[in-house]
């Protein structure tokens, strides 16, 4: 049996371009995707903070250290520049690798500068 966990999260990525007239996808910097262990062309979810949306895409390269986040084509009409959105992906899991899973978690800060990484979500408490 498989199961699917997070594998990777860019957690408050801001927006910076929405380009309707494109083939598809999302770009993402390059320093980003390696940290974040991204691979290019990995399907990947996109939930943005600021309206509610929440799409499927997948990922290309973009200029290392260029700090973009470029949602393409028709996923274009679901996030605006400016938005603040979170991109993770997910991976199927085997039985024997789920306790020492740990996904990949990079926080960013305006104009999308790493915050911090971690390996695991904090507990919520009520």
């Amino acid at each position: 049996m498989y199961t699917i966990m997070l594998k990777a999260k860019l957690h408050m990525a801001r927006v910076t371009h929405a380009v309707l007239d494109y083939e598809g996808s999302c770009a993402i910097d390059g320093e980003l995707l390696d940290l974040a262990g991204i691979r290019e062309n990995e399907q990947i979810q996109i939930y943005d903070v600021e309206n509610g949306n929440r799409f499927t895409t997948y990922a290309i390269r973009g200029e290392a250290g260029s700090r973009l986040i470029s949602i393409n084509g028709a996923a274009a009409h679901q996030a605006q520049v400016g938005d603040r959105i979170i991109i993770c992906s997910y991976a199927h899991y085997a039985e024997h690798e789920l306790d020492a899973h740990q996904p990949a978690l990079v926080y960013l800060q305006e104009g999308n500068r790493i915050s911090h990484t971690s390996h695991a979500i904090p507990v919520q408490f009520a």
